[in-house]
Order: C-alpha cells, then structure tokens, then sequence
C-alpha cells in the first residue's frame, strides 16, 4: 500500500503552523504580560521569537533531511543509535501532545455553553468525536478545514489590530514607552519573565516537522513554513500587546479576567460574546491540529518499528492513518473526562523545551560525523544547534528559579 499523500503545499503547512501555534492561550497571556512589564511586554515576545528561531532552525535542517512522521524520534534515533531513547522521546511528545489538546478540549466547553446549554462533559465528548472524525479524513481535507478556522481565530486578531490602528492614535504615539531605559533593572527584569512566558506560547510551530512527509516538496515547504509560522506569530503577538497596553491600562488588564475580550469591547463596542463565538473557533481548531500531529506520531514510531506495525496500517481511499487516530482522539477524550488538568498545561510547555534541547544536541551529533554536507538540504549555520541548546538550556533554568 502506498504511503501518505504529499498533498500540502506551503499555504496548507503555514496554516496548520498558525493554527497548531496561535491558541486561545493568547486571550489570557495579555493580561500576565501586562501585569509582569507594563508598556514593555511588546519586546518580551519579540526577544523570545528570536531565542526560539535558533531551534527552528535546527527543526528546519533535520526536517529536511528526514521528512518523516515521528520527526523527533527520528532524529534522535539518527544521531544516538539507541531505540529506547527514540521511543522515550516519541512518546513524549504524545504526551504532551495529548495533554494539551485535552486541556484544550476542557476549555472549549466553556465558551460553547455560552451558546449549547448543555453540561460540559457532553460538549467534551461531542467536540473531541466531530474533530476526531475530520482528523480522519484525507490530509488535505482535514488540514483545509483546520486552514479555515486558523482564518477565522487569525481574524479575530486582525480585527483587533485594525480597530486599534484606526481608533487609537497612542498606538504610534507612545512607541517610545515601549522600550525602558538601560539602567532600569526592574523593567529589564520584567521584560525577562515575560519572555519566559512568551516563550510558551510560541510552543506548537514545530509540529510543522511531523506533517513533513505530507508536504509536496518538503525541502522548500518546511523551512518557509517553519520561519513563517514563527514570524508572523511574533508579528500578531507583538501588535495585539501593543495595542491591548495602549487601549486598557496595563494594571487593569492584570486583573481582567478576559484581558483581551475587555480590549475587543473598548475598541468596537461589539458586545464580549462576539470574543467568545472566536474563541470557540481557536480552541476547536487546537483540537483539531493537535488530533493530526498525534496521529502522525503514532504513525510515525508504528513505521520506524517502535510500535505494532499494524498501527501505521493507512485507510485505501483517505490514505490517512485511521487506527492511530482513533488511538489519538480515545486518550484525548479519556484524559479530558477523567484527569484534573490543572498545572498539567504547564508541565507541557517545559517538557516540549526539552525536546527542544534534545533535537539541538541530536544536529549537533549528527553534523559531528559529517565530512561533507547534504546535497538539498536547508542548511542552518554550525553554530545555530548550540545557540538553540543554550537558549533553551536558559529557559529551562529561568522557569525553574523564578516558579
């Protein structure tokens, strides 16, 4: 049987990109920005996109020289040689995976009860089933869908950036607040523990690495998706902090439940649940993107002999992975009925910089051996792995003392 379809062009992957990236975390990420530094929280996310494209990179080099499904398996499996470590590492990002979409799925019942009054263990289960039915579709398919929502969540932030430029002129005004004198250490050290958390809620662009087999031309598709992803995250993160402390005092939006429903309110006058009819479209559409990373990753390690083969068995007419995808949506819905999720987010996040650090050191290995470079490969400069190890070692080691 043929394996899976290289139907995803570049419009496809960085849609999926922004929509596995870009979640409805950011509608309360606002508010601890502001609370943490003020006027300069817009810096902490550009400073964490730059730490973070180190690792990008070495996403980008050792997905286009592996494009295949389990990327980080695969990669670490290339480098040390040691099945156990490979399997470990797959298996971790299902986890957190799993976790995460989960997580998400406990939070879409909240805004869908808004409008269905219905209690939110049904909404969990009806939502978790009708994604994971579309997940089971032809890639195309499902990762279209997905694209769709992503255009939706996206245009809800746009809405807000286009409403700030035309009805607040502090936007431009006040550029100069943005960036804190040189010898203000508490601002300084503000923008760092924001950073910290800005660099979470880059967390997802790299999932792009695990549909890279479903790319029609992967050695193009994959880095422009990667970098894509990445910046234009940055560039909507930046401007919605922007002009959410410009809009609503950065004390006032600390306190705000809802941080950037009471910036969308001020702006337009719509009334909040406008805010929340799109903040069910971005979680829904979280599930769906995570559903699809899952399932490849289930794949993925079935192909490279760490699991039963019999779990990479691909659908005839679909050629998706159906049995690993049912896997999938089983643990999300079991994890989401069952398990507190409490705190479990954030274990994710720290554990996915893991990974993060493992895949540096894996290039850095890997690039060891090396006498001559790949021909057709996206080729990071060698000093990009140990920057990405670093920065993310550093992460690591401020999440660890500022808890």
């Amino acid at each position: 049987m043929p394996g899976l379809s290289r139907s995803l062009t570049l419009t496809h992957a960085v849609l999926y990109g922004l929509g596995v990236t870009i979640g409805a975390g950011i509608y309360v990420l606002v508010g601890v920005a502001a609370g943490r530094s003020g006027m300069h929280a817009p810096l902490a996310f550009i400073g964490a996109a730059i730490a973070i494209s180190f690792s990008a990179a070495s996403f980008a080099e050792l997905g286009t020289r592996m494009p295949v499904s389990a990327s980080e398996a695969a990669y670490v499996d290339a480098a040390f040689k040691r099945k156990w470590l490979s399997l470990g590492i797959g298996l971790l990002v299902i986890v957190t995976a799993t976790i995460s979409a989960a997580t998400i799925s406990v939070g879409s019942a909240g805004y869908i009860s808004v409008f269905i009054p219905l209690s939110a263990h049904w909404i969990i289960i009806g939502v978790v089933l009708a994604m994971g039915m579309v997940a089971c579709l032809s890639t195309v398919q499902s990762v279209s869908f997905a694209g769709i929502m992503t255009v939706i969540e996206v245009g809800g932030l746009v809405l807000i950036i286009v409403a700030g430029v035309s009805q607040n002129s502090a936007i431009v005004t006040r550029l100069p607040e943005m960036w804190p004198d040189a010898v203000d250490s508490g601002a300084w050290i503000g923008i760092a523990g924001t950073g910290l958390i800005a660099v979470f809620s880059f967390i997802g662009f790299e999932h792009l690495v695990n549909i890279s087999a479903e790319m029609k031309n992967p050695g193009r598709t994959l880095p422009r998706a990667l970098f894509l992803t990445l910046g234009l995250t940055a560039l909507l993160y930046a401007l919605i902090v922007w002009i959410a402390v410009t809009t609503v005092s950065p004390d006032e939006l600390a306190q705000s439940p809802a941080p950037l429903a009471l910036v969308f309110q001020r702006l337009t006058g719509l009334p909040l649940i406008s805010m929340s009819a799109i903040a069910i479209v971005a979680t829904v559409n979280g599930i769906i993107v995570h559903m699809i990373m899952i399932a490849r990753v289930i794949y993925g390690l079935a192909e490279q002999g760490n699991l039963p083969k019999a779990i990479a068995r691909l659908n005839a007419v679909t050629r998706t992975p159906v049995l690993a995808t049912a896997i999938g949506v089983a643990a999300i819905l079991v994890l989401s009925l069952t398990v507190p999720l409490a705190g479990l987010a954030d274990l994710t996040a720290r554990c996915t910089l893991v990974i993060f650090a493992v895949v540096n050191i894996a290039l850095i290995k890997i690039r060891s051996g090396e006498t001559t470079a790949p021909i057709g490969v996206f080729l990071c400069p060698r000093w990009v792995p140990f920057a990405g190890f670093v920065s993310t070692a550093l992460f690591l080691w401020a999440d660890l003392i500022l808890k």
